[in-house]
């Protein structure tokens, strides 16, 4: 089952606090979960994230984090969706989980009629060779948290003080650019229905006010299937799924942001 809640914007490192706690404290009746956030201004550094590719800061916070990857920036105008599962559970690896992170992304720009691709070796989803949405997870003790961004309507000026995933020069873009009208709200309503559909086989909406106590009450989308048998947990190759585009194995700390 997964519960889908909307945080709406808070800053990184409570909700980076939130995750990790919510990570150890899990047993194996607790609920899979994506939070929609926005943030405010900042930028993370991932486990393999060097601080000469941030070049101007300025007054923008640097977080250190433990997802895998470089650097990003998060901001006001991007959505983030973080994906709190259970991967034994869900007999899934890590590999799958990433290609079916970005597919929903490439689905979500079907529907409004652009065409997203993955490149070999770089996570995420690109528009026109402009990165538009990128990945990053941490697994622990089985499961997983942070997740992937998708710039929506924000001011893409900070990506020009840092090499965005450690590629210096790499340019990237936003569904406002391509004309896609959305707010931030709205966006994370189309890639929950997309990603909630990609890993699970039934979904159904939950009224609001259902969450769990003491951590939002807000609504979100329930969604049930019977128990996949697992697999060895981290086997990144194998069975990775897609509908519209080839889908590439990835490193267990697979992406650069989020």
């Amino acid at each position: 089952m997964i519960r889908v809640r909307r945080m709406g914007r808070r800053e990184y490192r409570s909700v980076f606090e939130e995750m990790r706690g919510y990570t150890d404290s899990r047993d194996a009746g607790s609920m899979d979960e994506v939070w929609l956030v926005e943030h405010p201004a900042v930028y993370t550094l991932g486990q393999t994230g060097r601080r000469d590719h941030v070049h101007a800061p300025g007054r923008i916070p640097i977080v250190a984090t433990d997802r895998g990857g470089h650097v990003t920036y998060h901001g006001p105008g991007q959505l983030v969706a973080y994906v709190l599962f259970n991967l034994r559970r869900r007999g899934l690896g890590v590999g799958r989980l990433v290609n079916r992170l970005e597919q929903s992304v490439i689905d979500v720009l079907a529907d409004a009629g652009h065409e997203g691709v993955r490149r070999p070796r770089a996570p995420g989803v690109y528009v026109d060779g402009r990165k538009i949405a990128a990945v990053g997870l941490r697994v622990r003790r089985g499961c997983t948290y942070h997740g992937i961004s998708v710039n929506v309507d924000g001011d893409l000026a900070p990506f020009r003080g840092i090499d965005p995933c450690g590629y210096p020069g790499l340019e990237v873009t936003r569904l406002r650019d391509l004309g896609i009208r959305w707010t931030v709200a709205e966006t994370g309503e189309r890639l929950a229905r997309a990603l909630v559909r990609g890993v699970d086989t039934r979904w159904s909406r939950l009224p609001a006010g259902h969450g769990r106590a003491g951590r939002g009450g807000d609504g979100g989308w329930e969604s049930g299937r019977a128990a996949a048998p697992a697999e060895p947990f981290g086997d990144p190759a194998g069975g990775l799924e897609g509908t519209r585009a080839k889908e590439r194995p990835a490193a267990p700390r697979a992406g650069c942001e989020a």
